[in-house]
């Protein structure tokens, strides 16, 4: 098919956080942007320093793995975790999040029903300051715990 987007999944390797998951891989989803570059295309759960839109170059191993090397540009995006706090008004509801976080216009997807944390993208046109004074809040109200995962000098500065 003339044209067509190629989908593949990009596989990143990282250290695995002390306390938290115990993979030390994940797969994005991807658009082929060139033979050895996609375009990610989903928010990333435990992959740091990448957000949706962001281009990597990746190798292709023996087994057709695509495995993740540098960032070669960034979509100015950022990803954000939202894990809401079980005892906390929100209970253990991503549908909650989503609901508080919306008026942003963000995407997000939910990790699973077991952990329902939220990651989401925040566009580079996003109201940063907005979404930062909503995350903090919350996190002082006992709403969610969260973390910036990949961050902006718009994100730092706003």
């Amino acid at each position: 098919m003339e044209n067509a987007v190629e989908k593949i999944k990009v596989w990143f390797r990282f250290i695995p956080r002390e306390g938290w998951f115990p993979q030390d891989t994940e797969g994005l989803w991807a658009t082929r942007v060139g033979a050895d570059a996609a375009s990610v295309q989903n928010a990333p759960f435990l992959q740091d320093g990448v957000a949706e839109g962001d281009v990597v170059r990746f190798q292709t191993d023996s087994d057709g793995l695509h495995w993740a090397g540098e960032r070669i540009s960034s979509s100015g995006h950022c990803t954000i975790r939202v894990v809401p706090v079980p005892t906390g008004p929100l209970g253990r509801s991503p549908h909650a999040v989503h609901q508080r976080l919306s008026t942003f216009g963000l995407g997000g997807e939910v990790f699973s029903e077991d952990f329902p944390m939220v990651a989401f993208t925040a566009p580079a046109d996003a109201d940063f300051a907005g979404i930062k004074a909503l995350l903090t809040r919350g996190r002082e109200e006992g709403w969610w715990h969260y973390e910036v995962s990949c961050a902006t000098d718009a994100w730092r500065n706003a």
